[in-house]
């Protein structure tokens, strides 16, 4: 409001420079450059607005925010937004226990959880001390979840994904196959419950359409091995 009416202010004196003397116009030129200059300055130094900082945050998210497909990861980083609620509001890491902790509620699990139920768990906890809480979870950096491509692919390396990924979908991530690749026995290599697991995958039949089961969806920390 106030930038409007100075505005308002500055565009009459720019009309009345006509009938002004030179001394007049002198001075109204350089109140009026200077009045622009300190009204930039205070637009750039102006502290961000709750509904700002959020909208940035979500720009800088690798996940949609509150998603209820991503899981949540040892070493992923979060940004916890409540509603009003700035001493609450903060980005936290998520600590190789797969625990995260903020004021009032302490520690809570957020690794084997979608930012959606996290979400959930959070406002559950925090109606001890507010009243209808409004939260949002934003995953601004997805370090849990890896697969390792290595072997006959023309990018190998460490992949992080930010949704469900096949096997038909990671190889052009990858580069695609080389010349020499060995499309019929890509060997898929994963941990569950401590032991080590093997999958063969037969690539060309899963483009054939000839066997859509194999096209599994990877899972954080599988290798997956083109020979």
């Amino acid at each position: 409001m106030i930038f409007d009416l100075t505005l308002c202010a500055m565009l009459y004196a720019l009309c009345c420079l006509d009938r002004g003397s030179k001394k007049m116009k002198k001075t109204v030129y350089f109140g009026f450059m200077g009045l622009l200059v300190f009204l930039i300055s205070a637009s750039i130094v102006c502290p961000q607005t709750e509904k700002e900082m959020v909208l940035k945050k979500q720009a800088q998210a690798e996940v949609v925010a509150d998603s209820d497909s991503y899981i949540i990861g040892p070493e992923d980083v979060l940004y916890i937004h409540v509603w009003r609620e700035d001493a609450l509001s903060r980005t936290v890491p998520v600590r190789m226990d797969g625990k995260i902790s903020l004021p009032l509620i302490d520690e809570i699990q957020a690794a084997g959880l979608t930012p959606f139920q996290l979400k959930e768990n959070l406002i559950q906890k925090l109606k001890q001390f507010i009243d209808s809480p409004n939260v949002s979870v934003i995953v601004t950096e997805t370090n849990s979840f890896k697969v390792f491509v290595t072997g006959q692919v023309r990018t190998p390396g460490v992949y992080r994904l930010r949704s469900e990924t096949t096997v038909l979908q990671i190889i052009p991530m990858a580069g695609g196959f080389t010349d020499w690749a060995n499309q019929k026995k890509i060997l898929i290599i994963r941990k569950e419950n401590g032991k080590e697991k093997r999958i063969i995958v037969n690539y060309k039949k899963i483009m054939k359409g000839d066997d859509p089961r194999s096209n599994i969806i990877l899972k954080a920390g599988d290798t997956i091995i083109i020979p």
